[in-house]
């Protein structure tokens, strides 16, 4: 069976930057052993997964080795790949998903997504936690996925080399590093997550749904210019409302094709 396949760079207005997902659409979800083994052999990140409901889409995501609830940097590939390429015509999208109605709205070369916030609460760091970065967290918060560590400067964030295999022992699947940001950003951030396939994810919609809501009580303020400082590096505009976040970021086409399943 062939299917459209596409690969596509999030959250950033130039090519081989942000963050690369597949996206992929069927008539109907294969089994799950099988959206695995193709989201393994992309070896991306996050691949997409499309099928037609109604007006709008139902979406899943899949790492190279597990599905997960939600990934922002796939959605906003998923909304290019809609709004630019099957229906140009488009102005909004809505995707089902485990994570609920997510809307995308496209904004000039912008694309708007509409997001569950995540709040956190403060703890004390897990055992490993500072040895595993490399670096002596100011505070450290958790969500119900990530453990988010506060670090003195943006530098400090832009130069870890964290221990991957000490990430992978603790008990949350992530660990979203941030500071105070540097070159005009609000605040810099960067996401660790051996344990789902993802040694660094080069920009991380999922982590700005809790790095929003950190970020709003500490500078008082909703609105924010936001850096993921991975290698390839992306820009996020985020804004809190109530209990929802809204991301936004411009996406590149890579490729396009189809795929044999």
């Amino acid at each position: 069976m062939r299917v459209p396949m596409f690969q596509v760079d999030a959250f950033t207005n130039r090519r081989f930057a942000g963050n690369p997902a597949a996206v992929m659409l069927f008539d109907d979800f294969l089994e799950d052993a099988a959206l695995q083994a193709i989201a393994a052999e992309n070896n991306l990140a996050e691949t997409a997964f499309l099928v037609p409901y109604g007006d709008d889409y139902r979406l899943r995501w899949f790492t190279p080795t597990e599905e997960v609830p939600l990934c922002g940097h796939a959605t906003l590939a998923s909304a290019a790949v809609v709004m630019e390429r099957l229906s140009p015509q488009r102005r909004r999208v809505v995707f089902y998903s485990t994570s609920g109605a997510l809307t995308v709205d496209r904004r000039s070369d912008v694309y708007v997504m509409n997001f569950p916030a995540r709040p956190t609460k403060p703890v004390e760091p897990p055992p490993g936690l500072t040895e595993g970065l490399g670096a002596r967290p100011v505070e450290a918060v958790t969500d119900h996925f990530n453990y988010l560590v506060l670090l003195e400067t943006a530098g400090q964030v832009r130069r870890l080399t964290p221990d991957m295999a000490a990430i992978n022992r603790l008990d949350r699947t992530g660990v979203i590093v941030t500071a105070p940001g540097d070159d005009g950003y609000d605040f810099v951030s960067r996401y660790f997550a051996p344990a789902k396939g993802i040694p660094e994810d080069p920009v991380t919609g999922g982590a700005h749904c809790a790095l929003t809501p950190y970020w709003a009580e500490r500078l008082g303020k909703t609105d924010f210019r936001a850096f993921q400082a991975s290698r390839r590096g992306g820009e996020i505009g985020c804004r809190l409302l109530g209990d929802r976040v809204e991301l936004t970021g411009g996406c590149v086409f890579y490729l396009e094709g189809q795929a044999e399943v």
